[in-house]
């Protein structure tokens, strides 16, 4: 789905959290980012994703990494997810979908038979200096912790 592979340059988004405070890459020099794509806020899969990576945050902080949640989703639905499960990071309120294309993660998907447009669960571990280290496309969402931090 996604065209952007490792060693490519990140692509310098801009969107506002579940709060409205607003995030972009230039935001992150200096540190690892893990940006993590999600299909829809509260639903199991997305849950139990977000929830493994709260669960190991302190483990991303010592190792000198920021996350990011982007789905689609409104504001209010990101801060209910946010809220509920207290996630220590923030949930991008991708509504028109910028971040979602220029990550290349938005595409046919099949579900029961049926086919429609959506979020590929996907995850990039950008670098210091704004460098795709990382793509995970095939993302374990109970165990996604383990599959960043290797």
């Amino acid at each position: 789905m996604t065209t952007l592979k490792k060693g490519d340059k990140a692509p310098n988004f801009s969107a506002l959290d579940q709060d409205g405070k607003p995030h972009q890459l230039t935001d992150y020099a200096g540190k690892k980012l893990v940006v993590f794509f999600y299909p829809k806020a509260s639903t199991p899969g997305c849950t139990a994703e977000a929830c493994d990576l709260r669960d190991n945050f302190e483990r991303f902080q010592a190792n000198n990494y920021e996350l990011l949640g982007v789905s689609a989703d409104s504001a209010k639905a990101q801060s209910k997810f946010k809220d509920k499960y207290e996630f220590p990071f923030p949930l991008l309120a991708d509504e028109d979908k910028a971040v979602i294309q220029a990550f290349g993660v938005w595409g046919p998907k099949k579900f029961m038979g049926k086919e429609y447009d959506g979020i590929h669960r996907t995850t990039f571990i950008i670098d210091e200096n704004g460098i795709i280290d990382e793509v995970i496309e095939k993302v374990k969402t109970k165990e996604h912790a383990a599959q960043i931090l290797k």
